[in-house]
């Protein structure tokens, strides 16, 4: 079957604080697909879980979430995406909702909760749909930072020391938890929810006071917290993994963060951070760290690819990992892509690549039996 004859869904928005990051990098995923020879058929998902297929869903979303940023600020306050179903009387009702041609191949393009920890992968199982990226229990333990930690552990991965707290602990006796934290682990710490991506509702904590302020601040995104030690003289290194059950590692790059700690606005809302790739780091130092991202990868039993996040302390050399993302960025200069493309594979040639992969893991999956 041609690339002509292949019409790929593609899913973005979504019911996450990284909403509007997922109709960027969906922009650029729909360009590069269309560019590849692929039929693409865009499906938004509003930040209150309804489906739009008609109307070019792209546009409507991203126009409302402009709307609505361009209020929060008028008004000066925090942009949130509404929570009123009355907000969206703008968008038609999901019952005329264009109905949707079949589709061969679905495209998720959905970052953090509800996109890539596993409930959508789960969905498209039941409907027995071929999908990009990682499967049901990889997307799900790759989302749970904690999670992952454990599994990392068992590969013998190294990691910074860290320390899981609950919000339910947290909300019934703060003071014990603080004094959880001091006992086992050293300030400046890094203070972050156990579901969530692209720096959101992440803090350092140099001291008490700031400890305290971070952990209020993760535990309106999670029930979970995850507290972990600063690594001294940090670099941000990442690497991209691609494929199955080969999967092979990109060339390194490093972040050099515009700010003291690459967050979110670090990431899209400013332009003052750099990527350089290749890292510059030691032979040695790279092969060790594409290794590393191939057994993190393999770890969470991953497909399709993720991006592994290190840390390296520019002091000792010494090298830790740090996190696992099984659906980054994909805007044309998102680190995930631009390693691939300075690693020999172009932006449109990854993507179909990445179309390949999900029917390869799929035509895989069909092996299984689902009868007695």
């Amino acid at each position: 079957m041609s690339n002509k004859q292949v019409r790929v869904g593609v899913v973005f928005g979504g019911r996450s604080s990284e909403h509007e990051v997922s109709l960027a990098s969906a922009a650029n995923v729909i360009a590069a697909l269309e560019e590849a020879g692929y039929s693409v058929a865009p499906i938004g998902i509003t930040p209150q879980g309804r489906w739009l297929t008609g109307g070019d869903p792209l546009r409507r979303l991203s126009d409302n979430a402009a709307a609505n940023a361009a209020l929060a600020h008028a008004n000066g306050i925090h942009a949130h995406m509404p929570d009123a179903e009355d907000s969206w009387a703008l968008l038609p009702s999901a019952a005329r909702e264009e109905r949707l041609p079949a589709i061969d191949v679905i495209f998720p393009v959905l970052h953090g909760p509800y996109g890539e920890d596993g409930t959508i992968q789960g969905l498209l199982e039941m409907a027995n749909l071929p999908y990009v990226g990682c499967g049901v229990l990889s997307s799900a333990v790759a989302m749970d930072k904690a999670v992952t930690k454990r599994l990392f552990a068992v590969e013998g991965l190294p990691q910074v020391r860290y320390r899981v707290l609950s919000r339910a602990a947290w909300q019934r006796d703060p003071e014990a938890v603080y004094a959880e934290v001091e006992e086992h682990l050293e300030y400046p710490l890094f203070v972050k929810p156990a579901n969530l991506g692209s720096s959101v509702g992440i803090s350092k904590a140099p001291a008490r006071p700031a400890l305290v302020e971070a952990v209020t601040l993760a535990a309106e995104y999670d029930r979970r917290i995850v507290v972990e030690e600063a690594v001294p003289h940090a670099r941000e290194i990442e690497v991209s993994v691609l494929g199955n059950d080969a999967p092979i590692a990109s060339i390194s790059g490093e972040i050099v963060p515009g700010r003291e700690f690459y967050d979110y606005a670090a990431k899209y809302l400013e332009d003052s951070s750099q990527l350089l790739i290749p890292a510059p780091l030691s032979r040695e130092q790279t092969e060790a760290v594409r290794a590393m991202a191939v057994r993190a990868f393999r770890a969470v039993d991953g497909s399709g690819l993720a991006r592994v996040d290190f840390l390296l302390d520019g002091a000792s050399g010494a090298l830790y990992v740090n996190e696992i993302n099984t659906l980054p960025g994909f805007t044309r200069i998102s680190m995930y892509p631009k390693l691939w493309e300075a690693t020999g594979i172009p932006y449109p040639d990854l993507v179909d690549r990445l179309v390949q992969l999900a029917q390869e893991r799929y035509a895989d999956r069909q092996q299984n039996r689902t009868d007695r």
